[in-house]
């Protein structure tokens, strides 16, 4: 596996007007490419993720795993605005030497696929065999299936959807208040907001997560008061919730999550394209969308959606009692049918008949 920076040291304009002077991206690659460079994997990250994907997808990317670098060249790129080595909001902005902060001119999902076409082309790459992500990678892959049509042979496009919806957005809205509120917000330093992106991850995991998921697995009360610093009872399920805040807290900073959510909330593939209709329709790569069935984020009916516009996609429905989450944990049924897609399109297609087997 190789961990890499790219540079690009030329103007870059954002949708929203803003123009940088050059962006970094840090990425990682793993396994070789081909001679006939026909064996690309593109996966994007969700939000909070970063550029190795068999750290957070251990049971689909890696050695003996379905998508292995011993067959496959897998890129992953850390998405402009998180913190894991990309340009972020703790970078210096060259117009004052002073790290961005408040001022970081955050990408939309667009700008982010338009920034991947400077890298693509680094990389020397013509074909994407395959292009893969849920969630807000999911939006990035559908962006950039409609930017380049005829750039991915087949996208796989899951827990995620066309355009980020009301209710959606108001989650994230509740958890950039969260953040607001923190009395630290306003400051310049790493560690402004962290307090309340402590509470945001609270509310956010109650989206990525489903009614079953915690009766299952939060049910009854703990001794555990660490977290707390109270000496009583708590229940598993407050306890979790204050435990998975602290955990973001110690890897992730609250200005990458305010304004990645920012650009989260403005996916909207029909912007500029005159409709949804005409922009899904404008995908020519072989499609299998995939859903979640207890999915309240991302649910089943936005997957639908990608399906019925996208010419001759495939929908498929996971039935899994952990949510939006899902698509992070349910290994074996989404590579059960990532196979059986593939191996459906050897008929025409004795390339993809070899790189499924």
């Amino acid at each position: 596996m190789s961990y890499k920076t790219f540079r690009y040291d030329h103007l870059f304009t954002l949708e929203s007007g803003k123009t940088l002077k050059g962006f970094h991206l840090a990425y990682t690659t793993y396994g070789n490419l081909n001679d006939a460079k026909s064996n690309v994997v593109w996966i994007f990250h969700a939000l909070t993720a970063n550029s190795n994907p068999t750290e957070w997808w251990p049971g689909l990317v890696g050695e003996n795993t379905f998508f292995d670098p011993a067959k496959y060249f897998i890129v992953c790129v850390n998405m402009p605005g998180s913190c894991y080595g990309s340009i972020s909001p703790l970078d210096t902005d060259p117009r004052t030497n002073e790290p961005f902060y408040q001022n970081f001119p955050w990408f939309t999902t667009r700008d982010m696929v338009r920034a991947y076409q400077h890298l693509k082309k680094h990389l020397r790459i013509e074909k994407i065999s395959i292009g893969i992500g849920g969630s807000m990678g999911g939006q990035q892959l559908v962006e950039w299936a409609i930017e380049e049509p005829q750039l991915f042979e087949y996208i796989i496009p899951i827990a995620t959807n066309a355009y980020h919806s009301s209710w959606g957005i108001a989650f994230n809205a509740s958890q950039r208040w969260c953040i607001e509120n923190d009395i630290t917000w306003k400051n310049n330093n790493a560690d402004a907001g962290l307090e309340g992106m402590k509470v945001a991850r609270s509310i956010a995991l109650l989206s990525y997560r489903h009614y079953d998921t915690y009766a299952l697995s939060q049910q009854g009360f703990t001794a555990e008061t660490e977290l707390l610093g109270v000496d009583k009872q708590v229940s598993k399920a407050e306890s979790y919730q204050h435990y998975q805040g602290e955990k973001l807290a110690k890897r992730f900073n609250a200005f990458s999550y305010y304004f990645l959510s920012q650009g989260m909330d403005k996916h909207n593939v029909a912007r500029s394209r005159g409709s949804l209709h005409a922009a899904l329709g404008s995908i020519t790569a072989k499609t299998l969308v995939i859903a979640i069935s207890s999915d309240i984020l991302f649910p089943p009916a936005e997957q639908e959606l990608l399906a019925a516009h996208i010419n001759n996609a495939e929908l498929a429905i996971i039935n899994s009692h952990y949510g939006h989450d899902g698509f992070l944990l349910e290994y074996e049924q989404i590579t059960e049918l990532i196979e059986g897609f593939l191996k459906k399109s050897s008929n025409t297609n004795s390339r993809v008949h070899e790189l499924a087997s």
